[in-house]
């Protein structure tokens, strides 16, 4: 009778399979012995403050805790509130894993893996603006505010913008209170906190449309091969599993899509 409890005891057991990661990917990974996570606040869709606590809660942070759980190491999330800034520190040792856009100019610096959600670009106006569709912001005379070294900036300067001027401020939010303070024609932005934006504040509005995709992605400093090995199978398995749906879900973002 011990003999088969033992026996049924092992068996379960070995049905459990722990997630084990190589040493040297962790260390890859997490140099430090700690992951420092790289958390961008600029974008309301990705990361959130808890409002009791103040830490970071949405897909970003999940994600991040998900992925310190599997490493089995501690887990340190560095705020940021614009993305420019996040991967202005790719190379200066600030954090090991990031939260931004794909995009060909950050590329240099840092890898990314597939994109794991999917949401889009748009403009805000003043309400009694004479802008109606996306075609019509790139006109002589028109200033856009932008977040300086954002996914819309760096997009927007490759020649999409041609006629209008494009006006960085150092942060997603300090481009609406300059585009607001200023009376600038438009401002740029990710287009799900624009239109919450404008439902609070509605001498604004938001055209239809969109002027791009952005496709989020985990990323890493260059320079770590297993570590972005390992983070690309991650996302694509959380994507798969419902993880990433799951936790847009829970922090009622409606408007982003889980990325194919």
């Amino acid at each position: 009778m011990k003999r088969a409890w033992l026996i049924a005891v092992l068996f379960v057991a070995g049905c459990v399979t722990p997630d084990v990661v190589p040493t040297e990917t962790v260390r890859d990974i997490a140099p430090t012995g700690t992951l420092r996570a790289a958390i961008n606040f600029g974008n309301t869709v990705l990361a959130q403050k808890d409002p009791a606590s103040g830490e970071p809660r949405g897909v970003s942070a999940d994600l991040a805790r998900e992925l310190a759980r599997r490493l089995a190491v501690p887990l340190e999330y560095r705020a940021y509130d614009a993305a420019g800034k996040v991967t202005a520190d790719a190379t200066r040792d600030a954090w090991d894993i990031a939260f931004v856009a794909r995009d060909p100019d950050r590329a240099k610096d840092i890898e990314f893996t597939e994109a794991y959600v999917i949401i889009e670009g748009g403009y805000m106006v003043p309400a009694n603006s004479p802008l109606q569709t996306i075609e019509d912001v790139d006109r002589t005379g028109v200033r856009i505010a932008v977040s300086r070294g954002s996914a819309y900036d760096l997009f927007l300067s490759r020649g999409v913008i041609k006629r209008a001027t494009l006006v960085r401020a150092a942060s997603p939010q300090a481009s609406i209170e300059q585009f607001a303070a200023e009376k600038l024609e438009a401002a740029a932005g990710v287009k799900s906190p624009l239109i919450e934006y404008a439902k609070a504040h509605p001498e604004f509005r938001v055209l239809p449309g969109r002027f791009m995709v952005i496709e989020q992605a985990m990323a890493v400093p260059r320079g770590r091969p297993l570590a972005v090995r390992y983070l690309r199978e991650f996302i694509d398995e959380l994507k798969a599993s419902g993880f990433v749906a799951a936790s847009l879900q829970k922090s009622g973002q409606k408007d982003a899509a889980v990325a194919p």
